[in-house]
């Protein structure tokens, strides 16, 4: 696309609640472009799929158009063995065509896959000592996205305040309203606590937040860059983890197309094999690419399926009240119930081949005992470890 001529004061008036778009140009706010006035620091993060890359193009022509002069850097979080091959290329590409800086960073406990194996762990030993009533699943779900929050939020924000420790930051995604229900209510900016500091300002800003995906496409396609193989060699809608918590069967099917995903395919596999718990809530990650499993995993799949259905029909058994909720636990069980307890934690133990602990009423309630004991009296009761059985993200799901 050739570089038009516009009217700045033109670009920047405001209509529809102080927001503006004018043609493939950025939507922004008052907020974000006082930043950019005073040359705050501009970080577009980066994964190497189209939004971020049409992003990055977008706001780096705005940049120039305004004249901003402080300092810009895209980022990109390496999940590890979870990423596409393609999608550090496809970054340094992008870097190399717009001449900026990328700043790659890295969880430094572990990759994605590294991060849902810990969680297992953690769960089984949780489940074990009985700070938990139900297993709780291994994998990050579409409301529990620990894997965007600690493996590329959170690394990007700290490794943005360390470089920039005095300037305000404006932090850009590629977030399209486009894309779903959720993203389409979701402002233009917005604050930014994790990068927030004394007297520095930390905004997110959603650069093309009204951009349809045809405008996407023609953005990367006037930059003569190309797509990440991803689209053009195997067919996938969106690059994210090569199997994604949010992926389609389509999408998931595309991945596993691509060679350089296949043993990464069959670890995860056996992840479900070893929790009883499918990737994508009913969806088994086994059953998109059964070809690629050997005879034996094939097998331990369809045991872990039987033994799935077994585990959630037990664990239907225990009464609500004894669920998990704020503060748990809140209520003694009576002995009956203890028993069941013990009855449902012995069973389910047996399904997965787990060692389990408080397996008769006596210990049940004595374990119940010492965690009721030990609430603080004041409201920090909801911050005791012994109380709080997983971390706040994982409250919905735990029990």
């Amino acid at each position: 696309m050739s570089l038009q001529i516009i009217d700045l004061s033109a670009l920047r008036q405001r209509i529809d609640h102080n927001v503006v778009r004018v043609g493939r140009f950025v939507t922004s706010t008052p907020e974000v472009d006082a930043l950019l006035d005073a040359d705050a620091v501009v970080a577009i993060g980066v994964s190497g799929g189209k939004d971020s890359v049409a992003c990055a193009l977008a706001v780096a022509r705005h940049l120039d158009l305004i004249g901003h002069t402080g300092p810009r850097v895209l980022v990109h979080a390496d999940l590890g063995r979870v990423e596409w091959k393609d999608s550090a290329p496809t970054c340094e590409r992008l870097a190399a065509h717009l001449g900026w800086e990328l700043l790659t960073v890295r969880r430094q406990a572990g990759d994605m896959l590294a991060r849902w194996q810990k969680r297992w762990e953690n769960n089984v030993m949780r489940y074990r000592e009985l700070s938990c009533v139900r297993l709780i699943l291994p994998w990050s779900t579409p409301s529990m996205r620990f894997c965007t929050s600690e493996l590329k939020t959170a690394v990007i924000t700290s490794a943005l305040k360390k470089r920039y420790p005095q300037h305000d930051i404006v932090n850009v995604t590629g977030v399209r309203r486009q894309e779903s229900s959720a993203r389409s209510k979701m402002p233009v900016a917005a604050p930014l606590a994790a990068l927030t500091r004394r007297n520095h300002r930390g905004v997110t800003w959603n650069a093309i937040i009204e951009w349809p995906v045809e405008d996407v496409f023609a953005e990367i396609a006037d930059a003569g860059l190309a797509l990440h193989e991803a689209y053009t060699r195997y067919g996938a809608s969106r690059v994210s983890c090569a199997f994604c918590i949010m992926s389609s069967l389509d999408d998931l099917r595309a991945a596993t197309g691509c060679a350089d995903n296949h043993d990464l395919y069959r670890e995860m596999v056996a992840m479900e094999v070893a929790s009883t718990f499918a990737f994508q809530g009913q969806r088994w990650l086994a059953d998109v690419a059964p070809d690629l499993l050997s005879p034996s995993l094939k097998a331990d799949v369809e045991r872990a399926k039987l033994a799935a259905a077994k585990r959630q029909a037990i664990e239907a058994e225990i009464p609500a009240h004894l669920l998990y909720t704020a503060g748990w636990p809140t209520t003694r069980p009576t002995v009956e119930e203890a028993a069941l307890i013990a009855s449902v934690r012995s069973r389910v133990a047996k399904l997965l081949g787990i060692d389990v602990d408080h397996t008769t009423a006596a210990s049940v309630l004595a374990r119940y005992d010492a965690l009721l004991a030990a609430r603080p009296v004041s409201d920090a009761t909801r911050d005791s470890p012994a109380l709080v059985p997983v971390a706040p993200h994982q409250a919905e799901f735990a029990f």
